[in-house]
């Protein structure tokens, strides 16, 4: 493997359907040096005016969501208790603290998370965008694919420009599945290739890493996140990148990494990163 670490993953309590202990087990089994936790971090007032919000409480995941920043400290304070205690167990592996973090674009939101991230203190943190904010209502990915093409198309921008404040802001130790909307179908025209491209000439000059997330392969069964397109972009504009498996369950730990640094060495990329070049990129702002 070109990579003896997974750190893009999630557990039960959370939407994993494993333990954090199961996961460790089967990381160590499979070869991995290092394992990372890193559970969904989702913050936002209105959050439960999505309409994913009532998905996920009918799969019992409302749990991976919060209106307010206390909540998810107090959620996250049990958790990393319990990951420090699988590390004083588990000695011969390094297990990591990480959270998957929403990334919105306010004053207010980065005031509670740089707060939320000095009492929990994280070994890293990924940027994510599940959410846009549009017309003053948080609307998911596969909200995009519910309304007219006009409207898909400005949230689609939206959601772009989250990303590149994300890769500004200096918060993140690396950028999670980049073309997430392709999960829906969305953005794949040729038309997107220029906010794209602006947006991972950003992520280059901030010398922010980005995932290869396996993940994808589940979806069209030919590319992760992000596609061959963006991948050739990250080769050009030197990103470094990892692989991240966003394993769910224990099933999914390392899922199709051979798959994937085969198909990104194919599109020019070279600069995969190291586990502690990955974890030296500590939020340079919080």
């Amino acid at each position: 493997m070109i990579q003896n670490f997974t750190l893009h993953t999630h557990t039960i309590g959370f939407d994993g359907r494993d333990s954090a202990t199961e996961m460790v087990a089967v990381a160590r089994s499979m070869g991995f040096k290092t394992i990372g936790i890193s559970n969904h971090f989702i913050v936002h007032p209105d959050i439960q005016r999505s309409k994913l919000y009532g998905v996920a409480m009918a799969k019992g995941y409302a749990s991976i969501y919060a209106n307010c920043f206390e909540q998810a400290i107090e959620k996250f304070k049990s958790h990393y208790a319990e990951l420090d205690r699988l590390q004083q167990e588990n000695p011969d592996i390094k297990i990591l603290r990480g959270m998957e973090v929403d990334y919105f674009h306010t004053n207010q939101w980065r005031d509670g998370f740089s707060a939320a991230h000095q009492i929990l203190k994280p070994d890293y943190i990924i940027g994510a965008s599940h959410f846009v904010e549009y017309n003053d209502f948080i609307c998911n990915v596969h909200d995009m694919a519910s309304v007219d093409p006009k409207t898909c198309d400005k949230m689609l921008v939206q959601y772009w420009k989250n990303i590149q404040n994300m890769a500004e802001s200096n918060m993140f130790n690396w950028i999670a599945h980049l073309d997430l909307p392709r999960k829906r179908g969305l953005g794949t025209h040729k038309k997107w290739h220029g906010i794209q491209e602006e947006v991972v000439a950003t992520i280059a000059d901030k010398r922010t890493p980005v995932e290869i997330n396996t993940g994808g392969y589940g979806i069209d069964l030919k590319q992760p996140y992000p596609c061959d397109n963006i991948q050739k972009m990250l080769a050009m504009y030197h990103v470094p990148v990892l692989l991240s498996d966003d394993a769910h369950n224990i099933a999914q730990i390392g899922r199709h990494f051979d798959t994937a640094e085969c198909q990104a060495s194919n599109n020019g990329i070279k600069n995969f990163v190291s586990l502690q070049k990955i974890l030296d990129f500590r939020g340079k702002k919080l």
